[in-house]
């Protein structure tokens, strides 16, 4: 299994020592970009890391959000992108029809791009209605690393948030990964 790591405004720095791919946030909502961004995403490429980013999805103004997201998100062949869903701040989440749309949306707009969704496991279980994760799931679920409590398939396992939010994949190498997220 490869090992990976997502990162946010909150991690001023991370390691890159046994780590094969990095997540960064990007962009929440309308108006919110990780000011972190671009150093985050330096730090990941010049330690070779598979490179992915993501957005915080709020409910509401889907096609919007989609287009911020990708404004900011830098556009580079066979970096990864994937929607954050689950409760915002205020105690709301994006539907389940918004979260499809959101993942669509990107799709259409970056089309030469693999765009995954993440949520943990009680979102996957008791808010998703279609199984649509767009080109692969991302679960949450802190378990023993790749083995989420889920029936689904899925690309990537959040199993722990401690120190920082630590991921597997299932791939082979960082080339495999690679391949995958140009293909």
């Amino acid at each position: 299994m490869l090992h990976g790591v997502d990162v946010s405004a909150y991690q001023a720095s991370f390691e890159t020592d046994g780590v094969d791919f990095v997540f960064i946030k990007a962009t929440e909502g309308r108006s919110y970009i990780n000011p972190r961004l671009a150093s985050q995403a330096k730090r990941a490429r010049d330690a070779d890391c598979v490179v992915g980013f993501y957005h915080f999805l709020w409910p509401g103004n889907i096609t919007a959000q989609a287009e911020y997201f990708l404004s900011k998100a830098p556009e580079r062949a066979g970096e990864l992108l994937a929607v954050d869903w689950e409760q915002n701040g205020e105690g709301t989440h994006a539907s389940n029809a918004e979260k499809d749309r959101f993942i669509r949306e990107v799709k259409r707009l970056r089309p030469d791009h693999k765009v995954l969704l993440y949520c943990n496991r009680y979102f996957w279980l008791n808010h998703d209605t279609t199984s649509y994760a767009g080109d692969g799931l991302w679960i949450a679920d802190y378990v023993t690393a790749g083995k989420p409590r889920i029936k689904a398939s899925w690309r990537i396992h959040q199993y722990t948030d401690e120190p920082l939010d630590k991921d597997v994949s299932a791939f082979s190498s960082r080339a495999a990964m690679r391949t995958w997220a140009r293909g």
